[in-house]
């Protein structure tokens, strides 16, 4: 699957920028340094002023790609699942059994990422930690029916549907799949994010052998089950 990675290009929605920031080594330079930042200061400390500092550019520079640090979030997430997508299909592409193929997606969905080097300059470990930590901050505001109507969140509802369908083909008569899915999304980031910081609110931990993504898988084959199709 490395090989396959490396040579594709994850294509983000042109309304999410100005400017491709695909096309330039300056453009490169401001989402990787663009994710470290954020994952140092956090979304509300963040600004085009110390990613230009970081970078050694200046902030009209940064304008020139993102009209402000919201899309430059938005973007960094639609890049994220964009590539999950990309993953679950290599992961899943050769796979007769749907019960194999959802195992599998709830492990990509769930499980800590390792950077492989596919896409030098993006840091996918640590862009899933913004993910965690930041993701909501992208809809979770006054204008997100705009935002929406503008298709900033296309990636993740694609993705959703992708798993979502998986689903459909082991119990075509269960009721909620997208519902299913997206409740599993969020709740593989919540967990994470409760095991690094609130850990009495979960029985997961942040170590490599945790139990997030089993937890998960065996939560989503019983409520399939409870719904009439084992």
């Amino acid at each position: 699957m490395k090989n396959l990675l490396a040579n594709i290009n994850i294509k983000v929605d042109e309304k999410l920028y100005l400017k491709d920031p695909e096309t330039s080594e300056i453009g490169k330079n401001i989402l990787q340094q663009g994710i470290l930042l954020l994952d140092d200061l956090g979304f509300e400390a963040f600004t085009f002023k110390k990613l230009a500092e970081r970078i050694g550019s200046t902030e009209a520079t940064i304008y020139r790609y993102f009209e402000n640090k919201h899309m430059l979030l938005i973007y960094l997430i639609s890049w994220y699942w964009n590539w999950q997508e990309y993953r679950l299909v290599f992961a899943t592409s050769n796979v007769s059994s749907p019960e194999v193929r959802l195992k599998a997606a709830i492990r990509i969905l769930a499980g800590n990422i390792r950077n492989d080097n596919s896409f030098s300059h993006i840091d996918e470990a640590t862009l899933q930690r913004i993910v965690v930590a930041e993701s909501a901050k992208s809809f979770l505001t006054k204008e997100v029916d705009a935002d929406n109507r503008e298709g900033y969140f296309r990636s993740y509802k694609r993705l959703c549907k992708r798993v979502s369908d998986i689903i459909m083909e082991i119990n075509p008569d269960y009721p909620y799949p997208v519902s299913l899915v997206s409740t599993v999304t969020e709740s593989a980031h919540y967990q994470k994010f409760f095991a690094s910081h609130l850990p009495s609110l979960t029985n997961i931990d942040v170590s490599p052998g945790n139990r997030l993504e089993e937890f998960l898988i065996d939560m989503v084959m019983k409520t399939i089950s409870i719904n009439g199709k084992g």
